[in-house]
């Protein structure tokens, strides 16, 4: 189906354009014409229809895009990709909170609610359900000129933020990540947590980085390139120690910025991860929050770590998704990093798409670019074009 162009003038639009994929079929991806949503598709006057300003695109959408996952929604064949977004309030209901008026900026949060009790009481984000994620599982994402959503998924931000805001789903993240850590940490009464280690230096490590160097916390990040590179000059510059793994162990890294408190593992590699539970320090906290697909295995000396996970009182906790809590406390640590670190945020978006003309060219930056930090697609270019 060939794209449309731009509605005539006073008109209101009846299409627009998407980008999405065919779930289950590699490199499906392509750009699509759909009926342009309307306030009245969310029932009881609550909606919301948000014209998109630009999406952020990582590692998800790219293994999406490869058919290792992704479901479409019931009744579709396709599936609209996406799920950090960024847009502006066009049209609301009459029922939506006073907040929510055209020309708000906001983000809406990912996955929606099922029928477990989790769901029931608002905690779609630890569902026992089959997920349903906006852009990942069973409903469409963001990657289009538009979208309509109920009001209480949809998180205000300042206008400040508009050159940065589409980082807020993957702070989002890390916020969910701290969260849980304190409050497993209730238990110890008295836990301040001195010192973190980050494993991976994406998108994912680098604002971890940012919103525990906001909390005061000495932080040190392992990654794999060796230094210096972008990235490691991110994050000296708000503090932070950088190891490479091609140099430095984990006992070594352990020997030179530990004990750690807390661990965050945003790598990608399983291995590292489940290494990283043997230089823990004793009451200490580590949270896996990347999803690593294939079917890696490692060897670890499991008697050693089950003795000082028992005898040190450790723990290991596994976090997905973020509950809209989360993306309400992921704007105070983005306002706070412009405060504290002027312009920092800004270059962590590396590569911008200009329309969503181009959804090959975002696949490259995906796939290609070692040097990519944050890939975003421009759609509001689209609606200008």
């Amino acid at each position: 189906m060939s794209p449309s162009g731009p509605a005539t003038p006073g008109t209101p639009a009846t299409t627009m354009r998407a980008i999405a994929v065919t779930p289950g079929k590699p490199d499906s991806l392509h750009l699509r014409e759909m009926p342009r949503p309307r306030v009245g598709d969310v029932p009881g006057g609550r909606g919301a229809l948000v014209d998109v300003v630009r999406v952020g695109v990582d590692g998800t959408d790219r293994e999406i895009i490869e058919a290792l996952f992704g479901t479409a929604p019931a009744g579709d064949d396709f599936l609209v990709i996406g799920h950090e977004s960024l847009g502006r309030v066009a049209e609301v209901g009459p029922n939506v909170p006073s907040w929510l008026v055209p020309g708000t900026l906001v983000v809406a949060t990912v996955r929606r609610p099922g029928d477990s009790v989790y769901d029931r009481i608002g905690m779609q984000d630890m569902t026992t359900d089959e997920p349903r994620e906006r852009g990942i599982n069973r409903l469409h994402g963001y990657l289009a000129e538009a979208y309509v959503d109920d009001a209480a998924f949809l998180v205000p931000l300042p206008d400040s933020l508009e050159a940065v805001g589409v980082l807020l789903e993957p702070m989002s993240i890390v916020q969910k990540a701290i969260r849980q850590a304190f409050e497993i940490q209730r238990r110890m009464k008295v836990w301040s947590p001195a010192r973190a280690a980050i494993l991976g230096a994406g998108s994912i490590g680098l604002l971890a980085a940012m919103a525990l160097r906001l909390r005061g916390i000495e932080v040190a990040v392992y990654s794999r390139r060796v230094a210096p590179y972008r990235n490691s000059e991110l994050l000296e510059a708000i503090g932070a120690r950088y190891f490479s793994t091609t140099d430095t162990s984990l006992a070594q890294l352990a020997a030179a910025a530990g004990p750690f408190d807390l661990i965050l593992d945003a790598s990608g590699f399983s291995p590292l991860a489940f290494g990283a539970a043997e230089i823990l320090g004793k009451n200490g906290v580590l949270i896996l929050v990347s999803v690593t697909g294939g079917d890696r295995t490692a060897e670890l000396p499991t008697d050693h770590i089950n003795q000082r996970f028992v005898l040190d009182n450790k723990v290991m906790v596994g976090t997905v998704n973020a509950h809209r809590d989360d993306f309400v406390a992921g704007v105070e640590d983005l306002l706070r990093s412009e405060a504290f670190y002027p312009g920092w945020l800004a270059k962590l978006i590396t590569n911008r798409v200009r329309g969503l003309e181009h959804p090959e060219e975002m696949l490259l930056h995906l796939r290609d670019d070692r040097d990519a930090i944050k890939v975003v697609v421009e759609v509001a270019a689209s609606q200008r074009a």
